[in-house]
């Protein structure tokens, strides 16, 4: 016995859509990865992203005399937090044990912002790009979260995987 599965209206049928993403069956419904029968392996993955500000938000920030305390310390904390809560945050992560997250602030006055990159990394039967990622992300809202008082206009941007090692796929590095 089979089962039709009815095409969608205006975009053909899920097997179609979801062909190459694997959090989706072959009905087109999402789902958890197995992973179950995959290797366990040293996995790092690289993200980085920027937040700009005025160049007096940026003073403050350098001075370390925002209200709320050191910004980048405390971005820093949210930021290694972020990476170990991540399966909680993104639906269909999987929950991991990681080895090593470090976070690095670099500030660029010229552009008046601060780069953020976070390196994590695991043994384990999946990568760590979404952790990787959620760490940069929360590190960058702390900043805007610490400084919102004398700046609603920072701008989070370029927010990216720059290099994954490990697992099945190898290594990649952003072009």
């Amino acid at each position: 016995m089979t089962s039709h599965q009815p095409e969608s209206p205006n975009t053909g049928d899920a097997a179609e859509n979801t062909a190459g993403l694997t959090h989706f069956d072959a009905r087109g419904q999402a789902h958890m990865v197995d992973v179950g029968a995959k290797n366990d392996t040293h996995r790092i993955a690289i993200a980085a992203g920027t937040i700009r500000m005025k160049p007096e938000t940026l003073a403050i920030v350098e001075a370390g005399t925002a209200k709320k305390g050191d910004v980048l310390g405390i971005a820093r904390i949210a930021a290694i937090m972020a990476a170990k809560r991540t399966s909680d945050l993104i639906p269909l992560c999987h929950p991991l044990a990681l080895t090593k997250v470090s976070v690095e602030f670099s500030v660029d006055a010229a552009r008046s912002s601060v780069h953020c990159t976070a390196q994590v990394e695991t043994h384990s039967k999946t990568g760590v790009e979404m952790e990787a990622l959620t760490a940069v992300q929360v590190g960058l809202l702390t900043i805007y979260d610490m400084c919102k008082a004398v700046d609603r206009g920072m701008v989070m941007t370029d927010v990216r995987v720059l290099e994954k090692h490990g697992g099945k796929s190898g290594d990649w590095v952003a072009p």
